[in-house]
């Protein structure tokens, strides 16, 4: 099975044509979140890779739950759990326009290739430890996937 990650532009662009089917009205599948909170927390979730957002220091067991979820999502190319906990800076629970969202999401896509394409990501995530540039290609693009295919794109 193909391991998809954004250090190839082909997965990148495919992500950018899935985020282009959403619409104001697209239904999800579960959780809490409409398209266009989903959409900002996406946003949010790629600006700590980009050291916009810091995200608080956790406990030693579930840092080893983190480090051991992103070992498993490796080897397995398994995605990210429906409903899985996330840093309280990250929920969504308020409104979003949807447009602006979208367009916000789209921006800040663009920044994250070129921090890999600099190779100026961090090399430490609070949740999944020591980081790699592949770490965070692939990890973010499991992230997105999963809440795309949360609203069937």
């Amino acid at each position: 099975m193909v391991k998809k990650s954004f250090n190839n532009p082909i997965y990148f662009e495919e992500v950018i044509e899935r985020i282009s089917k959403l619409s104001v009205n697209s239904p999800g599948k579960w959780g809490e979140m409409n398209v266009s909170q989903m959409l900002k927390h996406c946003d949010l979730v790629l600006q700590v890779a980009l050291q916009k957002i810091e995200l608080p220091s956790i406990n030693i067991l579930f840092r080893g739950i983190g480090i051991l979820t992103k070992r498993e999502m490796y080897v397995f190319n398994n995605g990210i759990p429906r409903n899985m906990p996330t840093f309280q800076k990250l929920i969504v629970n308020f409104e979003c326009d949807f447009d602006e969202s979208k367009t916000n999401l789209l921006k800040t896509l663009m920044e994250f290739r070129a921090a890999c394409e600099n190779k100026t990501l961090p090399e430490s995530h609070q949740l999944f430890g020591n980081m790699t540039e592949k770490d965070w290609e692939f990890l973010e693009y499991k992230h997105l996937d999963h809440h795309l295919k949360q609203f069937n794109v």
